[in-house]
């Protein structure tokens, strides 16, 4: 299974840096960059979603008398949730968002937040939600539950014309971002089955943001990366033709948001993704950002595969 794990984020970040726009791979990149004048990639798109009463009056009244969405949100994670040039938090998972808190008729409040700290706060009631790529896990559906909005599976990549197999890179360096599934199961568990076969370790090299990551495949730094399938796809194609995919997207599995246990929203947030789904809001969307791959039909609560 792929995606953000419930650990606390840490480790050592080499200072490595990408300037993306320009496509010179000097400089730094803070992943906030505004889209809009990146390599053509997509911007946040603008469209006009309407207030469904049927759904807005099944609102919990706590939000619905607030008008407000609390959403608890971890940045950078380009290309679900990051920083443009203003300060301001865009991607695809916040313009999803946003088209549901039309429909819903609040207002969403985003709130950063260490991403371990996400779900305790939501069980706090400081957060109504969490929004930041979490994968709709069995382990978390005992604290908090999901509404499924995205289907994302592992990524890894390569530098182009160095071909790298994900099932037998023992001995290679290949990137992580720290905390995530693929830091904790996916490339632990493949240089385990290296050392059974009497070959070297992949030598797991842990970043703390996922930007920085990608940069040092860019820069030759490690020799491969592990990451989310949009997270790599929105690599690969800020890269400039530098980095391109290496084997295709496994251990696919469910993005929810989380909310708290028992709560009412669930249901409410399933039923505006599901009105969006139907009126192709949805897929116009994922598509203006590329992730286009990972949509889903039906949204549902708690969908988690394991």
């Amino acid at each position: 299974m792929s995606h953000r794990s419930t650990f606390a984020r840490g480790g050592f970040a080499p200072v490595l840096c990408i300037a993306v726009g320009a496509l010179v791979f000097a400089g730094c990149t803070d992943n906030s960059t505004d889209e809009s004048s990146s390599s053509g990639a997509s911007a946040t798109v603008q469209i006009n979603v309407v207030r469904v009463d049927e759904i807005a009056q099944t609102v919990p009244e706590k939000i619905r008398a607030a008008k407000k969405l609390v959403v608890g949100v971890n940045v950078p994670y380009a290309p679900n949730e990051y920083k443009d040039d203003s300060g301001k938090i865009v991607g695809f998972d916040v313009d999803l968002m946003n088209a549901v808190a039309q429909v819903l008729d609040v207002t969403p409040v985003y709130t950063e937040s260490d991403f371990d700290k996400i779900i305790p706060a939501i069980q706090a009631g400081t957060y109504d939600m969490g929004m930041s790529s979490f994968t709709d896990s069995k382990e978390r559906e005992q604290t908090v539950d999901f509404t499924t909005y995205f289907n994302a599976g592992v990524q890894w990549a390569q530098q182009t014309g160095k071909p790298v197999d994900p099932n037998n890179a023992c001995g290679k360096r290949v990137a992580v971002q720290s905390t995530t599934v693929e830091d904790t199961d996916d490339v632990p568990t493949k240089s385990a089955a290296c050392l059974a076969a009497g070959k070297p370790p992949i030598d797991k090299v842990k970043f703390d943001r996922q930007d920085d990551a990608t940069t040092a495949l860019v820069l030759g730094k490690v020799d491969a990366m592990s990451a989310d399938s949009p997270v790599t796809a929105y690599g690969i194609k800020q890269s400039g033709g530098k980095i391109e995919p290496a084997g295709e997207v496994f251990d696919s599995a469910p993005y929810g948001w989380p909310v708290a246990k028992g709560s009412p929203l669930a249901e409410v947030l399933k039923l505006a993704v599901q009105h969006l789904i139907d009126d192709g809001t949805y897929q116009k969307i994922a598509e203006n950002w590329g992730v286009q791959n990972g949509t889903i039909q039906q949204s549902v609560v708690n969908g988690a595969v394991n």
